[in-house]
């Protein structure tokens, strides 16, 4: 369906009159995005086009996927860089402030759209889903990094079809360095490695199986294997010295409790939006999807041939509603303990790695900033007659409600609550609990408080490894638990997004609009 139409229909199925007006500026914008601007000078520029594949995940038969090919215009080579033998897309490697300009072309048979997961942009360059071209049609972005160093990522984003975009193979690594992150003389080059962790299922012809039951979407599809940077059976040789690994949790609804084999205890230095202000020492981790965790790993002092795994350590089966099963599932169950990659010492170094106290600057939480300090807009993450919600709604592509309208240069505290959402057919809405995996586009927020109105094995299991600190645009919202943020709106009016990332709940419609108004 051509995109102006399916904007035209949506809107005239929730009961938003279709002018004429709105209509014609729909299609000048379908025709702007195609077109680049004069006036803006890019600093990197290249091509980005998805399409369809086949790569040798295995040794044997051709996995079709899908894939992002690149090409670059403008830059240097190591702006951009393939993740050799990978479906995955290219690990792009810019500073902040320059300005990237990215020619992105859909060739899948079916429109698509590019959302940069975490960058502060303007409304047109963050990939909602009502901008999604269809086939064989092209979509300029223009920005300028305006992002700390961090760990960020790109992803398709066309509504109701999210979930089997990603899972087909549609990802890629942005990542951002500046200044402040440059002094620290942190581990870099050939010991700065990405680890995108994925669930998947393959056929006995090597082809990818999606999701196979109505029930397996309602949970969020869980894979029979996990691939690291869309490989199985991921072993990395390394020297011994420090390291630092840039984690994704790219899967569809996976949580992974990440710890080390050995004991060893993980090194935090980021999250989600860049350098924690110090390093954090944690026995495991919890990464929901979309999250992401920089720590650094020191082999010093290993002998050669030593072995470490990462790994993801038990913990209570999630997908669990009022404590009965929620199954249709095939995969490994979510808190299933497995082995992510194995790290083997092959070469002895003498490279003492100090790491700073100090990483980052970054200004303690005042709430006192939030207009609405005492009376916080509340989110409700619930089911409802068989559909995932938020306040009691699933997504239409312009609609915003009044308690999703916010002012521009204005900070506010939001919660979101999850649970207390209505089954339908007979059953309580506290029987379909699950955790969701909040995202919200273009902005970060900080974490004021998390909570937990249950004392169950699982929040007990999951409570030591949030990292809450520093920057966010991705928080884990387990059954039962409340997270309240401070967040402020800057620099960009327009319509946003914010949604479930378990991307079955998102294709089912857990995902709404908020509109910044200047």
């Amino acid at each position: 369906m051509k995109r102006r139409k399916f904007i035209a229909g949506t809107l005239l199925a929730s009961g938003v009159v279709a002018t004429t007006g709105f209509l014609q500026a729909c299609k000048e914008y379908s025709e702007v995005s195609a077109k680049r601007s004069p006036a803006f000078k890019p600093d990197v520029e290249f091509d980005l086009i998805s399409k369809t594949d086949k790569v040798n995940i295995f040794p044997n038969e051709l996995t079709e996927v899908y894939k992002y090919d690149f090409k670059l215009i403008k830059g240097d080579s190591a702006n951009i860089q393939e993740i050799r033998n990978s479906y995955l897309g290219p690990v792009i490697r810019v500073k902040k402030g320059q300005k990237i300009r990215i020619n992105y072309k859909n060739l899948l048979d079916e429109e698509s759209i590019v959302h940069w997961h975490g960058l502060h942009i303007p409304e047109e360059m963050d990939g909602h889903p009502r901008y999604a071209i269809d086939e064989d049609k092209e979509y300029i972005y223009e920005f300028k990094v305006m992002n700390r160093a961090g760990t960020y990522w790109f992803h398709p984003h066309p509504h109701g079809k999210t979930g089997p975009q990603v899972y087909g193979g549609l990802a890629g690594l942005f990542i951002v360095s500046d200044n402040e992150e440059d002094s620290l003389n942190l581990p870099k080059g050939k010991y700065d490695i990405p680890i995108v962790i994925q669930d998947r299922t393959f056929n006995s012809d090597n082809q990818l199986v999606y999701l196979q039951s109505p029930m397996e979407k309602m949970n969020g599809f869980l894979g029979e294997q996990i691939l690291i940077n869309g490989r199985p059976n991921f072993k990395l040789s390394v020297s011994s010295k420090a390291y630092r690994f840039r984690l994704l949790n790219g899967s569809n609804s996976r949580i992974y409790k990440i710890a080390l084999s050995n004991g060893m205890p993980l090194i935090v230095i980021g999250n989600d939006g860049g350098l924690l202000k110090e390093p954090l020492t944690k026995n495991y981790i919890v990464l929901s999807p979309a999250e992401r965790i920089d720590m650094i790993i020191d082999f010093s002092g290993m002998e050669l041939e030593n072995k470490v795994e990462l790994i993801s350590l038990p913990f209570p089966n999630p997908n669990m509603g009022g404590g009965m099963m929620m199954g249709g599932s095939s995969g490994l169950p979510n808190g299933t303990q497995f082995k992510l990659a194995e790290f083997n010492i092959n070469k002895i170094v003498n490279e003492p790695f100090q790491l700073p106290k100090k990483l980052s600057v970054i200004p303690q939480i005042d709430t006192s900033d939030a207009i609405n300090l005492n009376n916080p807009r509340r989110f409700r993450f619930a089911m409802s007659r068989m559909s995932w919600t938020i306040n009691g709604r699933t997504f239409s592509m312009t609609d915003v409600a009044s308690d999703e309208k916010v002012k521009l240069n204005t900070s506010e505290i939001w919660e979101f609550i999850n649970g207390g959402g209505r089954m339908g057919m007979g059953m309580m809405g506290g029987m379909m609990q699950m955790p969701h995996p909040v995202h919200i586009h273009q902005l970060q927020f900080r974490i004021v408080d998390r909570s937990s109105n249950n004392n169950s094995t699982l929040w007990q299991s999951l409570k030591d490894g949030f990292i809450d600190n520093g920057w966010k645009d991705t928080f884990l919202l387990l059954p039962g638990m409340k997270v309240k943020i401070l967040i402020s709106f800057k620099d960009f009016p327009g319509l946003f997004l914010y949604h479930c990332h378990n991307l079955e709940h998102e294709d089912m419609g857990m995902m709404r609009n908020y509109l910044i108004s200047s």
